[in-house]
């Protein structure tokens, strides 16, 4: 079996940038906010974490996907980056205004997926905000591959995916207080099928 943080990095270093486009569809927050995105990947939505002006902390267990995160930025003060386990990362004061989790806690197993949200309790400050984004148990490849937890599957790659139910968005968040949980569709068309996407949304404040 090959090691979760192997196959990020066997991915990213082989492929290069695994996830394309820009993420435009992110909440308002005022500029010179303090944020912190788990799992940033190479970059896509950190691009336009910085365009709105935020205060930009990234952070990712892969260091080629930092790299990567890194070449598209403009100057080197435009984010500061952190190679670490979003689990178990170094931040216990409550130094940020909001935490981004989008498609991250579906590529951790359950007890890191239960660990993250006391995780970020410290780091948040009073009033601030989480913004979690996955994949819910309505998409299409909801079971696909082999199923190494409840709702939780490793395909040929190597990396785990677990899909979320409404109800366990809510239980998982419990330190904090639910603002919104929804769930999104839409179709996506593969191979001459229309199949169905869906992603599970939800905001917490402290």
């Amino acid at each position: 079996m090959v090691p979760v943080t192997d196959a990020w990095e066997e991915g990213y270093s082989r492929r290069g940038l695994l996830w394309g486009g820009v993420t435009h569809d992110l909440p308002h927050l005022p500029p010179g906010s303090r944020v912190l995105e788990l799992g940033c990947g190479n970059g896509k939505t950190l691009l336009t974490m910085i365009q709105r002006g935020w205060d930009v902390t990234a952070l990712d267990i892969s260091p080629c996907a930092v790299a990567l995160s890194r070449e598209r930025c403009r100057s080197p003060s435009d984010c500061e980056f952190i190679i670490a386990d979003s689990s178990a990362f170094p931040f216990k004061n409550p130094i940020f205004d909001a935490v981004f989790a989008v498609h991250l806690m579906g590529h951790l197993t359950e007890p890191d997926r239960k660990r993250v949200p006391y995780e970020l309790f410290p780091a948040l400050r009073p009033g601030g905000i989480i913004f979690f984004s996955d994949f819910s148990t309505e998409d299409f490849r909801y079971g696909s591959g082999c199923e190494l937890e409840s709702a939780t599957f490793r395909r040929g790659t190597g990396i785990i995916t677990h899909y979320f139910s409404h109800q366990e968005v809510l239980d998982l968040f419990s330190p904090f207080t639910p603002v919104s949980v929804s769930i999104q569709r839409w179709k996506m068309r593969v191979r001459g099928k229309d199949l169905v996407r869906s992603e599970i949304k939800g905001i917490f404040t402290r």
